[in-house]
């Protein structure tokens, strides 16, 4: 029996991926700057429209195959502690950002986007709001399991908590190592965690009634 051929919308998913796949491999070669949307098509073997029909700028293209390999790394564990799962998302991330591609590739977009406000929005938009949202709705699930307080609005923290590793990788240029990500989590599990109370010493001597 003769293979159905891929729907059209199959075949789309697949031009698309294989777009993102192309841009990766070319801004890894050329850089930010050297990236045009003529090498991409030439590169993926399409025509410019097939492009234009699915990003309108080559910074909202970029970003989304940045996406497309970080998205699963933006995900977070629901083991039931806060503080494991937390730790587990942001030693995963630290090294995604240490290695190519995405590393080097989104550092470059950082520095175009200071001098380009419409790269700035695109990052804003596809990027850093999804990683201040899943942070934030994993610290919400802690708050409504009793790990963390149920008296504190959690949005400012969720963007200090993502906001200080890219801030130290992408400003500072110091290393994001598991004794920075263990302090920073550590500080806000004091800051917002809730704490059993403390059990009294036994005198050695039974209850009184």
């Amino acid at each position: 029996m003769t293979p159905s051929p891929p729907s059209p919308r199959r075949r789309g998913e697949e031009r698309t991926r294989e777009l993102l796949d192309v841009t990766l491999r070319l801004a890894a070669e050329v850089g930010y700057r050297g990236l045009t949307i003529e090498a991409i098509a030439r590169g993926a073997g399409v025509g410019k429209h097939t492009i234009y029909r699915r990003w309108s700028s080559i910074s909202e293209l970029l970003l989304d195959a940045l996406s497309h390999v970080w998205s699963r790394g933006l995900d977070y564990n629901t083991t039931g502690d806060i503080r494991d799962d937390l730790r587990e998302q942001f030693v995963r991330s630290s090294r995604a950002l240490s290695s190519p591609p995405l590393g080097p590739i989104y550092r470059a977009v950082i520095t175009e986007a200071q001098s380009e406000e419409r790269l700035r929005e695109t990052i804003d938009a596809r990027f850093l709001a999804t990683v201040e949202q899943r942070t934030l709705d994993r610290i919400r699930l802690a708050q409504t399991q009793g790990q963390l307080r149920g008296d504190v609005d959690l949005q400012y923290p969720a963007e200090i908590l993502s906001g200080t590793l890219y801030y130290r990788w992408l400003m500072t240029m110091r290393p994001v190592d598991e004794d920075i990500i263990d302090a920073l989590i550590g500080m806000f599990i004091d800051a917002y965690g809730v704490c059993a109370p403390p059990t009294k010493p036994d005198s050695g001597h039974p209850a009184q009634p």
